[in-house]
């Protein structure tokens, strides 16, 4: 039985997984590599490398780069990401149900954060966007840790919040936040509207998938015993 002081923590990867910024991503990084003269991976690649770091992103897409030229499109894509970000078309949608979702969480005990491949500065930008900064109680980019599928993150997260592995869990649209669960000895839970396919997240790990935002409520208390 559950220890009613234990903390129950519900940790969401963003990109994906809270907001659809697919079509920005893209954008931004086809710039990057068009700015530096380099041929541009196609958007299902760049789809693919969706929630690591920007270094093993570029790396990923780019492995026979030099590492100045590494560095270039990774300086490219933030300055790219940051003009979209000033343009007054610029969305990058919260997915059906998020909002309510995270009120149902709250209303039922559990503590929430963040982990993500963004930077501080993207990720806060997002959450002020839409009003969600006072959601979490702890935010945790690539800028503070190894990237997925390290599992300092998760376990800064709860460090963070006084969780502890069994009674955490990982919300996460791709492979690396499955395996970054695993290796932090969390449950992660994969959500099939996001960039990886379900089969991928099932191999990767995933102890449960959920098709709506409404599903998580009954699944995260289910895996932290409550």
């Amino acid at each position: 039985m559950r220890n009613s002081d234990q903390v129950r923590l519900v940790v969401f990867d963003c990109d994906g997984t809270l907001v659809d910024s697919q079509h920005n991503i893209c954008a931004a990084m086809r710039a990057s590599f068009a700015d530096s003269g380099i041929n541009a991976p196609d958007d299902a690649a760049i789809r693919r490398i969706v929630g690591l770091s920007l270094v093993e992103a570029v790396n990923t897409l780019a492995p026979t780069v030099s590492s100045e030229e590494s560095i270039s499109l990774q300086e490219g894509y933030k300055s790219n990401f940051m003009h979209l970000r000033q343009q007054p078309e610029y969305s990058e949608p919260l997915y059906p149900g998020i909002r309510e979702v995270l009120i149902e969480l709250e209303n039922e005990g559990f503590v929430l954060a963040v982990a993500t491949g963004k930077t501080q500065r993207g990720l806060r930008a997002t959450l002020e966007h839409h009003g969600l900064r006072s959601a979490f109680m702890s935010l945790q980019t690539a800028d503070d840790a190894p990237g997925k599928p390290d599992p300092g993150m998760l376990e800064q997260a709860m460090a963070d919040t006084g969780a502890t592995p069994d009674s955490t869990v990982m919300l996460g649209d791709t492979i690396f936040d499955m395996t970054m669960a695993q290796n932090a000895g969390v449950a992660g839970v994969g959500v099939s509207w996001g960039y990886h396919g379900i089969d991928e997240l099932r191999q990767s790990g995933a102890r449960e998938i959920i098709d709506r935002c409404e599903q998580l409520l009954t699944v995260a208390q289910r895996l932290t015993g409550s």
